[in-house]
């Protein structure tokens, strides 16, 4: 499982200053090859996460894009939305598989579906390149109203290109600034400011 840095710190304020993991009580992994022992032991327990993560360590760690895709490939099977984004990107760019737009897209859908932002924004810039641009536009409101910024940009050249009207554009403009008003919170606050004063003292 996965929570936000906000969440981490809310874990610290309720007393648990030994920052155990908040779902097993366990201590956190110290070491990097600690740290891969717990997700192999999560992936033997066939959770998609841990599958998916693995996944990630064999593309950027080992240089194992073909033990990534398997990873990927099974993850995404048991519902994993990262792990869909992730294969999208392999038939993208015909690492390890072939390039095929259809699975690309395939990959694609199934993410943005389960509510994946980057996927929803890559499927409207797929369609914006095949010149559906009011088929982008839909998908970039939708992105937008979950906070995606690239996509709100996006949204502006559309408005002005006469692929979107003022109403539709007002919506995403409302919904975008709600879905980054519901982000906030003190402990994510406070978490960035740790996050920055770290950067700041390196």
């Amino acid at each position: 499982k996965v929570i936000c840095e906000g969440c981490d710190v809310a874990n610290c304020f309720h007393g648990n200053l030994e920052k155990l993991c908040p779902f097993c009580r366990q201590p956190p992994a110290l070491t990097e090859e600690e740290h891969r022992r717990f997700i192999l032991k999560r992936t033997e327990a066939n959770d998609p996460v841990a599958i998916y993560q693995m996944g990630c360590y064999l593309s950027t760690e080992d240089s194992d894009t073909k033990g990534a895709f398997e990873y990927w490939t099974r993850a995404a099977e048991l519902g994993d939305i990262d792990a869909h984004c992730a294969l999208s990107v392999l038939y993208q760019y015909g690492e390890f598989v072939e390039k095929d737009e259809s699975k690309q897209e395939h990959h694609l859908e199934t993410a943005a579906i389960g509510g994946h932002v980057q996927a929803r924004y890559k499927l409207a810039c797929l369609e914006g390149n095949r010149g559906r641009y009011e088929r982008a536009a839909k998908h970039w409101v939708i992105a937008s109203k979950l906070g995606c910024d690239r996509s709100l940009d996006r949204l502006k050249d559309s408005f002005k290109n006469g692929f979107i009207s003022k109403d539709d554009f007002a919506a995403a403009l409302r919904g975008h600034q709600a879905a980054i008003d519901a982000t906030k919170s003190p402990q994510r606050e406070e978490a960035a400011k740790s996050s920055r004063g770290g950067s700041e003292s390196n």
